[in-house]
């Protein structure tokens, strides 16, 4: 990602070399790097993750096409409470995220974006989302926007992540409450069905970070925060790495049965049965001290989701 004293590199010129143009010091950044900042401060790559989840589940509780006043109401107050709750993680993360390789070069340690900023951006971006839910949907799913902000920020960035190795699992929680959010928008209560979807999300999220941390576990280190692989034994990781990921499948086979078809379940089976795979794969790699290559299990496992919860969206339509 470019930094703000740089302007884009110049189209190449036959017989003769290019490089980027140095901004002067103390030039002001271009509306465009500002802005990039910013959206950078949402963590986009969440808000979109999370807003799959939603869709599909709003569109089981309603067994189709909900309103779509509604659906696009939840889309902009679920993407706002992400984005919102992600730039305030960012700062109070900011004194570890300097230290870490991964995070540096994130828009307060690259001091794109000064701290104050960042907070009154992440407090606005959140108060405008419950204020949305508010006004669009019900007590139920606006209490759960508020809580869960809340949640992610205060109990699980301020506390959790950094004095428990079981940060990840309790920290899962906020992580998935879109989905009880998505149904409780659609029917004002909750169901069977949706805890099972939240069981999904919520189990599945401790392979998925587990592999990343194993990626990065001397970064978590360098900064003192206690990921499990940083604290844990290879064996413990493995053990829990493979055991979220036979709860995930069965947690998708659990919502068969609530108003879905083999539409859902069919493939909901086959790709939880190459998530438990791949799973057991990265645990045996480590267990006869072979690259361990966590970053396959991280990005199937975000195909893995897409995939479960657009049987969903599909299945609810047909």
């Amino acid at each position: 990602m470019s930094t703000l004293t740089e302007r884009p590199v110049l189209p190449a010129v036959k017989g003769r070399k290019t490089r980027p143009v140095k901004r002067p010091p103390g030039a002001a950044p271009r509306a465009v790097d500002v802005i990039k900042a910013y959206v950078a401060l949402t963590k986009p790559r969440i808000v979109e993750l999370l807003l799959v989840t939603t869709v599909p589940t709003m569109m089981l509780a309603a067994n189709g096409l909900p309103s779509l006043w509604l659906m696009a109401a939840v889309l902009v107050g679920g993407a706002l409470a992400a984005g919102g709750a992600s730039a305030l993680n960012c700062y109070i993360d900011r004194d570890i995220d300097q230290v870490m390789r991964r995070t540096k070069r994130r828009p307060l340690p690259a001091h794109s974006v000064s701290p104050r900023n960042a907070l009154i951006f992440g407090l606005t971006l959140a108060a405008l989302s419950v204020v949305i839910m508010a006004l669009t949907t019900n007590w139920l799913a606006t209490a759960m926007t508020l809580g869960s902000i809340f949640y992610y920020d205060v109990i699980y960035t301020l506390w959790l992540k950094r004095v428990t190795a079981w940060n990840t699992f309790w920290g899962g929680i906020c992580g998935s409450a879109p989905v009880l959010i998505g149904w409780a928008a659609v029917t004002g209560s909750l169901s069977p069905a949706a805890w099972a979807l939240f069981g999904v999300v919520f189990f599945w999220q401790m392979p998925h970070f587990y592999a990343l941390a194993i990626k990065y576990k001397d970064d978590y280190a360098r900064a003192g925060i206690p990921m499990l692989p940083v604290v844990a034994s290879v064996r413990r990781v493995n053990l829990e790495i493979t055991g979220f990921a036979w709860l995930t499948l069965i947690s998708s086979l659990a919502a068969w049965p609530f108003g879905l078809s083999w539409i859902y379940g069919v493939p909901a089976t086959i790709v939880g049965a190459l998530f438990v795979l791949e799973s057991h794969l990265l645990a045996r790699r480590a267990s006869k001290g072979e690259p361990v290559k966590p970053m396959r299990l991280f990005h199937w496992s975000t195909t893995y989701l897409t995939i479960v919860f657009l049987a969903v969206a599909i299945d609810a339509l047909v």
